[in-house]
């Protein structure tokens, strides 16, 4: 009998690894699964890419989710269906403090949850928060890493380029005054998803950029400076050795 894929990732049901890690850009997918052994696809349907190998002796799939809650609360569920049972999410984040620039790491504690997705998946005010020893083993390898490493809450908002001004947008200096470290866009919808299915979640993000100094735009967002990956590089390390140290 052939092995039930699932219908918008492909994935194969039984063949995810417990051990996940997540990013958005499928390109990261591939950097990351070459740090594994033997390391072979899984599954390839739109923006979800996915491959399974191994870190020191833990088998590891590695899947990219794309950009936005709703399209990467898909591939969570869709990986959680397929097998997994911890998902470690590798992204990138804009700094909503002053101290904390490109290149640095944060690790997401728990997200304000400002989507769509989340609005129409769990009751209001719920809490998108991570898994506590997930978390924890995120933040003591973060700490030994090269970047400065800074934890606390995100957010996860569902627009980037801005729109016209709104009286419900988040407010970077509020938000700044209320000592949420950045913003990012899937972190809600992955902590969510983990306590909506009983699955442990985390995060660690690299900082691309301080948006109370410069927002979002065409012009100043600039991903791909060597400050950022580098920093990218050092995340995806973490994630790979805050899973292999809980297994």
């Amino acid at each position: 009998m052939s092995q039930r894929l699932l219908p918008i990732t492909g994935l194969p049901v039984g063949a995810v690894t417990p051990a996940v890690i997540v990013c958005g850009d499928p390109t990261r997918a591939a950097r990351i699964a070459a740090r594994l052994e033997g390391a072979a696809p899984l599954s390839h349907h739109r923006e979800y890419r996915a491959l399974r190998g191994s870190y020191e002796g833990l088998p590891l799939t590695v899947c990219s989710h794309g950009v936005g809650a709703p399209g990467a609360a898909v591939a969570f569920e869709e990986l959680i269906a397929a097998g997994a049972r911890q998902i470690v999410r590798v992204g990138t984040c804009g700094a909503l403090q002053t101290g904390i620039d490109a290149g640095h790491l944060v690790v997401a504690t728990a997200a304000v949850q400002n989507t769509g997705y989340g609005r129409e998946t769990v009751p209001e005010g719920y809490p998108a928060v991570a898994d506590a020893a997930l978390t924890l083993a995120l933040t003591r390898v973060a700490a030994k890493a090269k970047p400065p490493a800074h934890s606390g809450i995100v957010i996860s908002r569902d627009s980037f380029y801005p729109g016209v001004p709104l009286a419900g947008a988040p407010d970077y200096r509020v938000l700044s005054a209320a000592n949420v470290l950045a913003v990012e866009m899937e972190c809600a919808a992955l902590f969510l998803v983990g306590s909506l299915r009983g699955v442990a979640t985390a995060a660690i993000l690299a900082v691309d950029g301080n948006v109370l100094v410069s927002a979002e735009s065409m012009d100043s967002y600039q991903p791909g400076r060597e400050v950022v990956a580098a920093a990218v590089e050092e995340a995806i390390g973490c994630a790979l050795l805050a899973l292999w140290s809980l297994a």
